[in-house]
Protein backbone atom coordinates (compact mmCIF):
# COMPACT_ATOMS: atom_id res chain seq x y z
CA UNK A 1 0.00 0.00 0.00
CA UNK A 2 2.91 2.38 0.65
CA UNK A 3 4.02 2.06 -2.96
CA UNK A 4 0.46 2.62 -4.18
CA UNK A 5 0.12 5.86 -2.21
CA UNK A 6 3.62 6.97 -3.19
CA UNK A 7 2.76 6.57 -6.89
CA UNK A 8 -0.49 8.51 -6.49
CA UNK A 9 1.18 11.35 -4.60
CA UNK A 10 4.00 11.48 -7.13
CA UNK A 11 1.62 11.65 -10.08
CA UNK A 12 -0.53 14.35 -8.46
CA UNK A 13 2.40 16.52 -7.48
CA UNK A 14 3.89 16.11 -10.95
CA UNK A 15 0.61 17.20 -12.53
CA UNK A 16 0.50 20.28 -10.30
CA UNK A 17 4.16 20.98 -11.02
CA UNK A 18 3.59 20.93 -14.77
CA UNK A 19 0.82 23.51 -14.37
CA UNK A 20 3.18 25.91 -12.60
CA UNK A 21 6.27 25.02 -14.63
CA UNK A 22 8.08 23.09 -11.89
CA UNK A 23 8.06 19.72 -10.24
CA UNK A 24 10.66 17.32 -11.69
CA UNK A 25 12.25 16.54 -8.31
CA UNK A 26 9.77 17.49 -5.60
CA UNK A 27 7.22 14.72 -6.37
CA UNK A 28 9.95 12.09 -6.04
CA UNK A 29 11.15 13.61 -2.78
CA UNK A 30 7.72 13.22 -1.15
CA UNK A 31 7.17 9.79 -2.70
CA UNK A 32 10.38 8.58 -1.08
CA UNK A 33 9.20 9.87 2.28
CA UNK A 34 6.07 7.70 1.91
CA UNK A 35 7.93 4.68 0.54
CA UNK A 36 11.72 4.91 0.92
CA UNK A 37 12.30 1.69 -1.06
CA UNK A 38 9.85 2.58 -3.85
CA UNK A 39 12.48 2.11 -6.55
CA UNK A 40 13.07 -1.43 -5.38
CA UNK A 41 9.38 -2.31 -5.54
CA UNK A 42 8.58 -1.14 -9.07
CA UNK A 43 8.81 -3.69 -11.89
CA UNK A 44 11.22 -2.13 -14.39
CA UNK A 45 11.76 -2.76 -18.14
CA UNK A 46 14.20 -5.26 -19.64
CA UNK A 47 16.71 -2.56 -20.54
CA UNK A 48 17.88 -0.03 -17.96
CA UNK A 49 20.56 2.22 -19.45
CA UNK A 50 22.36 4.79 -17.30
CA UNK A 51 24.81 7.48 -18.39
CA UNK A 52 27.12 9.38 -16.06
CA UNK A 53 30.39 11.31 -16.17
CA UNK A 54 31.67 14.86 -15.92
CA UNK A 55 30.64 15.95 -19.43
CA UNK A 56 28.40 14.66 -22.19
CA UNK A 57 25.64 13.01 -20.15
CA UNK A 58 22.68 15.00 -21.46
CA UNK A 59 23.78 14.96 -25.10
CA UNK A 60 24.58 11.24 -25.05
CA UNK A 61 21.24 10.38 -23.45
CA UNK A 62 19.36 12.47 -26.01
CA UNK A 63 21.01 10.61 -28.90
CA UNK A 64 20.44 7.20 -27.28
CA UNK A 65 16.75 8.04 -26.90
CA UNK A 66 16.49 9.19 -30.53
CA UNK A 67 18.12 5.99 -31.82
CA UNK A 68 16.08 3.61 -29.68
CA UNK A 69 12.83 5.33 -30.51
CA UNK A 70 13.59 5.10 -34.23
CA UNK A 71 14.19 1.41 -33.60
CA UNK A 72 10.63 1.12 -32.31
CA UNK A 73 11.35 1.11 -28.59
CA UNK A 74 9.25 2.99 -26.06
CA UNK A 75 11.87 4.95 -24.14
CA UNK A 76 11.29 6.67 -20.81
CA UNK A 77 14.07 9.08 -19.86
CA UNK A 78 14.70 12.18 -17.77
CA UNK A 79 14.57 14.64 -20.63
CA UNK A 80 14.40 17.58 -18.20
CA UNK A 81 17.82 16.62 -16.87
CA UNK A 82 16.71 16.07 -13.26
CA UNK A 83 19.34 13.44 -12.59
CA UNK A 84 19.49 12.96 -8.82
CA UNK A 85 17.53 10.34 -6.89
CA UNK A 86 14.44 12.52 -6.39
CA UNK A 87 14.19 13.27 -10.12
CA UNK A 88 14.79 9.61 -11.01
CA UNK A 89 12.02 8.60 -8.60
CA UNK A 90 9.63 11.12 -10.16
CA UNK A 91 10.39 9.78 -13.63
CA UNK A 92 9.90 6.12 -12.73
CA UNK A 93 6.77 6.46 -10.58
CA UNK A 94 5.03 8.86 -12.97
CA UNK A 95 5.56 6.32 -15.76
CA UNK A 96 4.29 3.38 -13.69
CA UNK A 97 0.86 1.87 -13.26
CA UNK A 98 -0.81 2.12 -9.86
CA UNK A 99 0.12 -1.52 -9.45
CA UNK A 100 3.82 -0.66 -9.66
CA UNK A 101 4.76 -1.76 -13.20
CA UNK A 102 6.70 0.75 -15.24
CA UNK A 103 5.54 1.37 -18.79
CA UNK A 104 8.02 1.29 -21.64
CA UNK A 105 10.68 -0.94 -23.17
CA UNK A 106 13.71 1.05 -21.98
CA UNK A 107 14.40 3.11 -18.88
CA UNK A 108 17.14 5.57 -19.84
CA UNK A 109 18.71 7.63 -17.07
CA UNK A 110 21.09 10.53 -17.01
CA UNK A 111 22.64 10.09 -13.58
CA UNK A 112 24.43 12.72 -11.52
CA UNK A 113 27.87 11.31 -10.85
CA UNK A 114 27.74 12.24 -7.17
CA UNK A 115 24.38 10.58 -6.51
CA UNK A 116 24.45 7.47 -8.71
CA UNK A 117 25.05 5.30 -5.63
CA UNK A 118 21.73 6.54 -4.19
CA UNK A 119 19.74 6.26 -7.43
CA UNK A 120 20.91 2.66 -7.92
CA UNK A 121 20.62 1.48 -4.34
CA UNK A 122 17.44 -0.53 -5.02
CA UNK A 123 17.95 -1.48 -8.66
CA UNK A 124 20.86 -1.53 -11.08
CA UNK A 125 21.30 -0.62 -14.75
CA UNK A 126 21.69 -3.37 -17.30
CA UNK A 127 24.13 -1.03 -19.10
CA UNK A 128 26.10 1.80 -17.49
CA UNK A 129 27.87 4.31 -19.77
CA UNK A 130 30.65 6.36 -18.16
CA UNK A 131 31.76 9.15 -20.47
CA UNK A 132 34.74 10.84 -18.79
CA UNK A 133 36.00 12.25 -15.50
CA UNK A 134 37.45 15.77 -15.37
CA UNK A 135 38.00 18.51 -12.81
CA UNK A 136 34.46 19.78 -12.46
CA UNK A 137 32.68 22.13 -10.05
CA UNK A 138 35.33 22.29 -7.35
CA UNK A 139 32.89 23.34 -4.63
CA UNK A 140 30.73 20.25 -5.28
CA UNK A 141 33.03 17.59 -6.69
CA UNK A 142 36.53 18.27 -5.45
CA UNK A 143 38.89 16.18 -7.56
CA UNK A 144 38.12 13.61 -10.31
CA UNK A 145 39.32 10.78 -8.05
CA UNK A 146 36.74 11.86 -5.46
CA UNK A 147 34.06 11.59 -8.18
CA UNK A 148 35.41 8.17 -9.15
CA UNK A 149 34.98 7.01 -5.55
CA UNK A 150 31.43 8.40 -5.53
CA UNK A 151 30.44 6.45 -8.65
CA UNK A 152 32.12 3.14 -7.73
CA UNK A 153 29.48 1.99 -5.17
CA UNK A 154 26.77 2.34 -7.86
CA UNK A 155 28.33 -0.37 -10.04
CA UNK A 156 26.66 -3.78 -9.76
CA UNK A 157 28.44 -7.01 -10.80
CA UNK A 158 25.65 -7.83 -13.28
CA UNK A 159 25.82 -4.46 -15.03
CA UNK A 160 27.57 -4.19 -18.39
CA UNK A 161 29.92 -1.22 -18.18
CA UNK A 162 30.36 0.81 -21.36
CA UNK A 163 33.57 2.75 -20.74
CA UNK A 164 35.65 5.40 -22.47
CA UNK A 165 38.87 3.52 -23.18
CA UNK A 166 40.73 6.80 -23.74
CA UNK A 167 40.22 8.11 -20.20
CA UNK A 168 42.77 6.56 -17.80
CA UNK A 169 40.60 7.15 -14.71
CA UNK A 170 37.33 5.93 -16.25
CA UNK A 171 39.10 2.74 -17.38
CA UNK A 172 39.78 1.89 -13.73
CA UNK A 173 36.11 0.97 -13.30
CA UNK A 174 36.87 -2.19 -15.29
CA UNK A 175 39.21 -3.56 -12.62
CA UNK A 176 37.72 -6.77 -11.15
CA UNK A 177 34.56 -6.30 -13.22
CA UNK A 178 33.58 -9.09 -15.60
CA UNK A 179 31.24 -7.25 -17.97
CA UNK A 180 32.96 -4.42 -19.84
CA UNK A 181 32.70 -2.95 -23.33
CA UNK A 182 35.02 -0.19 -24.51
CA UNK A 183 34.63 2.75 -26.89
CA UNK A 184 37.42 5.03 -28.09
CA UNK A 185 38.96 7.20 -30.76
CA UNK A 186 41.94 5.87 -32.68
CA UNK A 187 44.90 8.05 -33.63
CA UNK A 188 43.73 10.66 -36.13
CA UNK A 189 44.35 14.14 -37.51
CA UNK A 190 43.68 15.90 -34.20
CA UNK A 191 45.98 13.63 -32.15
CA UNK A 192 49.21 15.15 -30.87
CA UNK A 193 52.41 13.75 -29.39
CA UNK A 194 52.51 16.48 -26.75
CA UNK A 195 50.00 17.31 -24.05
CA UNK A 196 47.85 20.41 -24.50
CA UNK A 197 46.08 22.28 -21.72
CA UNK A 198 46.77 24.22 -18.54
CA UNK A 199 47.16 21.11 -16.38
CA UNK A 200 47.67 17.38 -16.89
CA UNK A 201 45.48 15.03 -14.84
CA UNK A 202 46.88 12.07 -16.78
CA UNK A 203 50.50 12.70 -15.83
CA UNK A 204 50.35 10.06 -13.10
CA UNK A 205 48.79 6.61 -13.18
CA UNK A 206 45.50 6.50 -11.25
CA UNK A 207 46.29 2.93 -10.14
CA UNK A 208 49.85 3.12 -8.81
CA UNK A 209 50.85 6.78 -9.05
CA UNK A 210 53.70 6.08 -11.46
CA UNK A 211 54.55 8.36 -14.37
CA UNK A 212 52.23 7.73 -17.31
CA UNK A 213 53.45 7.39 -20.90
CA UNK A 214 51.27 8.55 -23.80
CA UNK A 215 51.55 7.45 -27.43
CA UNK A 216 49.26 10.37 -28.34
CA UNK A 217 46.70 12.76 -26.91
CA UNK A 218 43.32 13.71 -28.35
CA UNK A 219 42.79 16.50 -25.83
CA UNK A 220 43.76 17.09 -22.20
CA UNK A 221 44.45 13.64 -20.62
CA UNK A 222 42.30 11.74 -23.13
CA UNK A 223 44.33 9.52 -25.46
CA UNK A 224 46.48 6.37 -25.63
CA UNK A 225 48.26 5.83 -22.30
CA UNK A 226 50.39 3.18 -20.62
CA UNK A 227 51.84 2.97 -17.14
CA UNK A 228 55.30 1.30 -17.33
CA UNK A 229 55.19 0.51 -13.61
CA UNK A 230 51.88 -1.37 -13.21
CA UNK A 231 50.73 -1.94 -16.80
CA UNK A 232 47.55 0.13 -16.59
CA UNK A 233 46.82 0.99 -20.22
CA UNK A 234 44.30 1.95 -22.83
CA UNK A 235 42.24 -1.06 -23.90
CA UNK A 236 41.45 -1.86 -27.51
CA UNK A 237 37.95 -0.46 -28.15
CA UNK A 238 35.04 -2.71 -29.04
CA UNK A 239 33.55 0.31 -30.78
CA UNK A 240 35.94 2.83 -32.33
CA UNK A 241 36.06 5.98 -34.37
CA UNK A 242 38.71 4.81 -36.82
CA UNK A 243 38.91 7.99 -38.88
CA UNK A 244 38.08 11.59 -37.97
CA UNK A 245 38.24 14.82 -39.93
CA UNK A 246 36.81 17.61 -37.77
CA UNK A 247 37.55 20.25 -40.41
CA UNK A 248 35.45 18.36 -42.97
CA UNK A 249 32.87 17.38 -40.34
CA UNK A 250 32.92 13.62 -40.67
CA UNK A 251 33.93 10.51 -38.77
CA UNK A 252 34.04 6.80 -39.50
CA UNK A 253 32.98 4.16 -36.98
CA UNK A 254 34.63 0.74 -37.04
CA UNK A 255 36.13 1.40 -40.45
CA UNK A 256 32.84 1.17 -42.30
CA UNK A 257 30.14 3.63 -41.24
CA UNK A 258 30.64 7.30 -42.06
CA UNK A 259 28.79 9.92 -40.00
CA UNK A 260 28.50 13.63 -40.83
CA UNK A 261 28.90 16.02 -37.90
CA UNK A 262 26.48 18.91 -37.47
CA UNK A 263 28.67 20.12 -34.58
CA UNK A 264 32.40 19.71 -35.26
CA UNK A 265 33.51 19.26 -31.67
CA UNK A 266 35.62 16.50 -30.14
CA UNK A 267 32.96 16.24 -27.42
CA UNK A 268 30.35 15.49 -30.05
CA UNK A 269 32.56 12.71 -31.43
CA UNK A 270 32.73 10.95 -28.07
CA UNK A 271 29.02 11.50 -27.35
CA UNK A 272 28.08 9.95 -30.70
CA UNK A 273 30.39 7.01 -30.10
CA UNK A 274 29.04 6.38 -26.59
CA UNK A 275 25.46 6.40 -27.91
CA UNK A 276 26.43 4.14 -30.82
CA UNK A 277 28.12 1.66 -28.48
CA UNK A 278 25.28 1.14 -26.02
CA UNK A 279 22.62 1.07 -28.76
CA UNK A 280 24.65 -1.59 -30.56
CA UNK A 281 24.63 -3.64 -27.36
CA UNK A 282 20.86 -3.17 -27.23
CA UNK A 283 20.61 -4.79 -30.67
CA UNK A 284 20.02 -1.78 -32.91
CA UNK A 285 21.13 -2.19 -36.55
CA UNK A 286 24.06 -0.05 -37.74
CA UNK A 287 22.29 1.49 -40.70
CA UNK A 288 19.43 2.68 -38.55
CA UNK A 289 21.81 4.22 -36.00
CA UNK A 290 23.72 5.99 -38.75
CA UNK A 291 20.54 7.43 -40.24
CA UNK A 292 19.56 8.94 -36.87
CA UNK A 293 22.85 10.51 -35.82
CA UNK A 294 24.06 11.62 -39.25
CA UNK A 295 24.16 15.44 -39.01
CA UNK A 296 22.25 15.15 -35.73
CA UNK A 297 21.43 18.52 -34.17
CA UNK A 298 21.08 18.41 -30.39
CA UNK A 299 17.84 19.74 -28.97
CA UNK A 300 19.07 20.21 -25.40
CA UNK A 301 20.36 23.77 -25.77
CA UNK A 302 24.07 22.90 -25.68
CA UNK A 303 24.43 24.74 -29.00
CA UNK A 304 22.00 27.47 -30.06
CA UNK A 305 21.94 29.54 -33.25
CA UNK A 306 20.66 33.13 -33.08
CA UNK A 307 20.79 36.60 -34.65
CA UNK A 308 21.90 39.78 -32.88
CA UNK A 309 21.60 42.87 -35.07
CA UNK A 310 23.62 42.13 -38.19
CA UNK A 311 25.49 39.27 -36.54
CA UNK A 312 24.89 35.56 -36.86
CA UNK A 313 25.53 34.00 -33.48
CA UNK A 314 26.28 30.61 -31.94
CA UNK A 315 25.98 29.96 -28.23
CA UNK A 316 28.25 27.18 -26.98
CA UNK A 317 27.26 26.04 -23.52
CA UNK A 318 30.21 25.33 -21.23
CA UNK A 319 29.92 24.31 -17.61
CA UNK A 320 31.29 26.99 -15.33
CA UNK A 321 33.90 25.40 -13.05
CA UNK A 322 34.81 22.95 -15.81
CA UNK A 323 37.86 24.07 -17.74
CA UNK A 324 37.86 21.13 -20.17
CA UNK A 325 34.37 22.09 -21.36
CA UNK A 326 35.59 25.63 -21.96
CA UNK A 327 38.78 24.52 -23.69
CA UNK A 328 36.95 22.31 -26.20
CA UNK A 329 34.56 25.12 -27.12
CA UNK A 330 37.41 27.62 -27.47
CA UNK A 331 39.19 25.10 -29.71
CA UNK A 332 36.01 24.83 -31.79
CA UNK A 333 35.92 28.63 -32.26
CA UNK A 334 39.61 28.78 -33.19
CA UNK A 335 39.31 25.88 -35.65
CA UNK A 336 36.32 27.51 -37.40
CA UNK A 337 38.73 30.16 -38.68
CA UNK A 338 36.04 32.67 -39.66
CA UNK A 339 36.31 36.36 -38.62
CA UNK A 340 34.36 36.66 -35.40
CA UNK A 341 33.79 38.23 -32.02
CA UNK A 342 33.67 36.12 -28.86
CA UNK A 343 31.49 36.94 -25.85
CA UNK A 344 32.39 35.31 -22.52
CA UNK A 345 29.72 35.60 -19.81
CA UNK A 346 30.23 34.79 -16.13
CA UNK A 347 27.29 36.32 -14.27
CA UNK A 348 26.39 33.42 -11.94
CA UNK A 349 28.65 30.48 -11.23
CA UNK A 350 25.85 27.95 -10.75
CA UNK A 351 22.10 27.56 -11.12
CA UNK A 352 21.88 25.42 -7.99
CA UNK A 353 24.07 26.98 -5.33
CA UNK A 354 25.89 30.22 -4.59
CA UNK A 355 29.62 30.50 -4.87
CA UNK A 356 32.00 33.25 -5.83
CA UNK A 357 34.84 30.78 -6.43
CA UNK A 358 36.53 31.63 -9.75
CA UNK A 359 39.90 29.87 -9.53
CA UNK A 360 38.72 27.58 -12.37
CA UNK A 361 39.15 30.49 -14.79
CA UNK A 362 42.90 30.04 -14.45
CA UNK A 363 42.68 26.44 -15.68
CA UNK A 364 41.16 27.54 -19.02
CA UNK A 365 43.44 28.09 -22.00
CA UNK A 366 42.01 31.43 -23.13
CA UNK A 367 45.11 31.93 -25.27
CA UNK A 368 43.29 29.84 -27.87
CA UNK A 369 41.45 33.08 -28.69
CA UNK A 370 44.73 34.76 -29.58
CA UNK A 371 44.37 34.15 -33.30
CA UNK A 372 43.76 36.19 -36.41
CA UNK A 373 40.13 35.10 -36.85
CA UNK A 374 39.07 36.37 -33.40
CA UNK A 375 38.76 40.13 -33.95
CA UNK A 376 37.28 41.02 -30.56
CA UNK A 377 36.78 39.44 -27.14
CA UNK A 378 33.95 40.81 -24.98
CA UNK A 379 33.76 40.02 -21.27
CA UNK A 380 30.70 40.64 -19.12
CA UNK A 381 28.76 39.69 -16.02
CA UNK A 382 29.01 39.98 -12.28
CA UNK A 383 32.47 38.41 -12.37
CA UNK A 384 33.78 40.57 -15.23
CA UNK A 385 36.66 41.81 -13.07
CA UNK A 386 37.77 38.22 -12.40
CA UNK A 387 37.56 37.55 -16.13
CA UNK A 388 39.47 40.71 -16.99
CA UNK A 389 42.25 39.83 -14.56
CA UNK A 390 42.51 36.36 -16.09
CA UNK A 391 42.74 37.85 -19.60
CA UNK A 392 45.50 40.20 -18.43
CA UNK A 393 47.63 37.06 -18.20
CA UNK A 394 46.98 35.96 -21.79
CA UNK A 395 48.78 37.07 -24.95
CA UNK A 396 45.61 38.57 -26.43
CA UNK A 397 46.25 42.25 -27.25
CA UNK A 398 44.44 44.49 -24.72
CA UNK A 399 42.91 46.58 -27.52
CA UNK A 400 40.97 43.49 -28.65
CA UNK A 401 39.29 43.10 -25.25
CA UNK A 402 36.16 44.96 -24.11
CA UNK A 403 34.34 44.60 -20.81
CA UNK A 404 30.81 45.33 -19.60
CA UNK A 405 29.12 44.94 -16.25
CA UNK A 406 25.94 43.33 -17.58
CA UNK A 407 24.90 40.93 -20.32
CA UNK A 408 22.46 43.52 -21.67
CA UNK A 409 25.21 46.13 -22.06
CA UNK A 410 27.47 43.66 -23.87
CA UNK A 411 24.65 42.53 -26.18
CA UNK A 412 23.76 46.13 -27.05
CA UNK A 413 27.38 46.98 -27.87
CA UNK A 414 27.76 43.91 -30.08
CA UNK A 415 24.45 44.57 -31.84
CA UNK A 416 25.61 48.04 -32.85
CA UNK A 417 29.23 47.28 -33.76
CA UNK A 418 29.63 45.19 -36.87
CA UNK A 419 28.42 42.11 -38.69
CA UNK A 420 31.12 39.57 -37.92
CA UNK A 421 30.04 36.20 -36.64
CA UNK A 422 29.52 36.01 -32.86
CA UNK A 423 30.35 33.11 -30.56
CA UNK A 424 29.09 33.10 -26.98
CA UNK A 425 30.69 30.92 -24.33
CA UNK A 426 28.83 30.60 -21.04
CA UNK A 427 26.98 28.20 -18.71
CA UNK A 428 23.33 27.21 -18.34
CA UNK A 429 23.19 29.56 -15.35
CA UNK A 430 23.71 32.53 -17.70
CA UNK A 431 22.52 31.22 -21.07
CA UNK A 432 18.98 32.59 -20.99
CA UNK A 433 20.21 36.06 -19.97
CA UNK A 434 21.69 36.33 -23.45
CA UNK A 435 19.06 34.36 -25.38
CA UNK A 436 16.29 36.65 -24.06
CA UNK A 437 17.99 39.55 -25.89
CA UNK A 438 18.45 37.91 -29.31
CA UNK A 439 16.36 36.45 -32.09
CA UNK A 440 16.50 32.66 -32.03
CA UNK A 441 16.80 30.77 -35.29
CA UNK A 442 14.00 28.38 -36.08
Amino acid sequence: MRLFFAIIVCKLLRLIGKLVGKGSSLPGKYALKLCPDALGRVKLPEYIIAVTGSNGKTSTVEMIAAILRRAGKTVVYNQEGSNQIEGVTTLILCNSTLGGKMRGDVLLLESDERYARLSFRFFHPTHFVITNLYRDQLTRNGHPEWVYNAIAPAIHPDTTLVLNADDPLVSCFARDHGRVKWFGLEKCSISTADHRGMYHDGARCPVCGGKMDYDYYHYEHIGAYTCPDCGHRRRTPDFAVTDLDLAAGRLTIDGETEIALAFRSIYNVYNILAAWSVCSLAGVEKGLMASVINNYILKNGRMVQFTLGGRRGTLLTSKHENSVAYDTNLAYIRAAGTPCAVLVIVDAISRKYFTGETSWLWDIDFNQLNCQSVRQVVLCGKYVNDLALRFDFTDIPPEKIARFDTVAQAAEALRDSGEEELYVVTCFSDRDKLLSLVQLDQ
